[in-house]
């Protein structure tokens, strides 16, 4: 592709405007013969310091968002990050037809999943993009993070319609929204969860937070296309105040949803019944997820589906059929009967919830084994703590994800906000796999186990190092040693 047609620019000097570019890329390690290289200012440094070393490797331009000694053809752009996704847009021309994007702080894994698996249902090929990876009727493809780099994202645009794959379900982290990542998408329609305290190690505050995750709806979704909301969330009205002012139409879910209606919830074990109401007509659904956040998260599954195009009564039908994502509330197996959970909660919210739907199907004791990730906001450790306290009968505190931090002190942040919290208590076992042994052997008639924290991951990164390690594969073989 010409570099003109590449950034789009009919002002360019002839000899640079025909310059051949074999790909793009922000990270001087991946530039090879032809390249364009978008030099990026950020936390780990200034992308121009690398130009030596994309020239070396075979870059041929730079594009940056200032003047500088350059050693190869420099070109100034504004924005040097949505540069790099339009860009990466043309040189990946292919999209699936419909693309629908969720954000908000938690839910987003579960609602594509279950997109996916509506479209599926429904006869659309169709995958799902986020934390958990790439999956499609092929099975899944891991990757890495929840909204993938610009370059990578529209490459997996790009496959997946080559593939014949005609609707994609993609998470849209407040970083991804943020770094303009996701600039470039042609998108259908997005969704919001809910919002409360995550990411304050990237962001400045919640206000700057809430920012980052309304330029989905402010900027990136075109005036007149729909946003399907979950009502029932504590921020609900001002999101759909931002949607208004940029001329969105609002489909809102849950209790005090207008497009559906959830008129009753009916718990049970590990499902739950509802009643819906959508444009005047009333289903029955059994949804086979446990919890409120399920339910909500179903909701604005099935709100997305319609406001992508499909008929609400073959929507509603197949949310029977649906099955959670990995590692979210995903029942392992149980000893003595007392169910063990895999769960993903890493932020307040999140464990908070997750113990509430699990309490009632503890008569016993409620147990918890939790901990909170280094180089991440501290402040979130006692909060944690507290809720755990508050949540469970037993709150074992281990380490999560250390990275380059010292375990022993995010374990003690974690149980200075439990000790005296709540009726929970406290133990404090260092190793991970330990801690979930040792809950699992304690396990009596009654009783149930979250380990939650990691959910589908399998790795540990302690230091510079990822280590192996899956609850899921941890709790199989505590099952296992101490008899399932």
């Amino acid at each position: 592709m010409r570099l003109d047609q590449l950034l789009a620019r009919d002002d360019l000097d002839p000899a640079l405007a025909e310059l051949e570019i074999a790909g793009l890329t922000a990270d001087s390690r991946a530039v090879d013969e032809s390249f364009a290289f978008f030099a990026i200012p950020g936390h780990a440094g200034d992308g121009l310091s690398y130009v030596e070393d994309a020239r070396a490797r075979g870059a041929v331009v730079v594009i940056a968002q200032r003047e500088a000694d350059c050693p190869l053809p420099l070109l100034v752009v504004a924005d040097v990050r949505a540069a790099l996704a339009q860009a990466a847009a043309r040189f990946y021309p292919r999209q699936p037809q419909t693309i629908v994007a969720v954000t908000g702080t938690s839910g987003k894994t579960s609602v594509v999943a279950f997109l996916r698996q509506i479209w599926a249902a429904l006869g659309h090929e169709a995958a799902s993009l986020g934390t958990v990876g790439v999956v499609d009727s092929k099975g899944a493809h891991y990757g890495a993070l929840t909204t993938p780099g610009p370059v990578e994202l529209h490459k997996i645009l790009d496959e997946l319609a080559r593939r014949g794959v005609t609707h994609v379900a993609m998470e849209a982290s407040s970083l991804g929204i943020d770094q303009r990542r996701l600039d470039g998408v042609r998108l259908t329609v997005a969704g919001f969860t809910n919002f409360s305290r995550d990411h304050l190690d990237h962001h400045r505050d919640m206000e700057e937070y809430f920012a980052a995750k309304m330029r989905l709806f402010d900027t990136l979704l075109q005036p007149n296309q729909t946003a399907v909301i979950d009502a029932d969330a504590d921020i609900a009205a001002r999101v759909a105040s931002v949607c208004q002012a940029r001329g969105l139409q609002i489909f809102s879910v849950g209790r005090k949803g207008e497009a559906i209606v959830l008129k009753e919830a009916r718990p049970s074990a590990l499902a739950t019944g509802l009643t819906l109401v959508h444009a005047g007509t009333a289903y029955k659904v059994e949804l086979p997820l446990a919890g409120a956040f399920q339910v909500a998260n179903a909701l604005v599954a099935a709100g997305l589906a319609i406001a992508a195009g499909d008929a609400p009564a073959r929507v509603f039908a197949t949310l029977g059929g649906l099955k959670g994502a990995p590692g979210r509330l995903e029942l392992i197996g149980a000893r003595h009967g007392a169910p063990v959970f895999v769960d993903y909660a890493h932020k307040p919210d999140a464990l908070e919830k997750v113990l509430a739907t699990v309490r009632p199907l503890a008569p016993g004791r409620l147990i918890v084994v939790f901990g909170c990730g280094g180089d991440r906001d501290k402040g979130k450790r006692p909060l944690m703590g507290e809720i755990a306290a508050r949540g469970a009968d037993v709150a074992i505190v281990t380490d999560d994800n250390p990275r380059s931090e010292e375990p022993g002190t995010i374990r003690a942040e974690i149980i200075a906000g439990a000790r005296g919290a709540g009726p929970a208590k406290i133990i404090e076992i260092a190793d991970r796999g330990e801690a979930i042994s040792r809950a699992v052997a304690d396990l009596c008639a009654g009783d149930a186990l979250v380990v939650a924290g990691k959910g589908h991951e399998t790795g540990q990164i302690v230091g510079n190092r990822i280590l192996p390690f899956s609850d899921h594969e941890a709790v199989v073989k505590a099952l296992q040693e101490h008899g399932s």
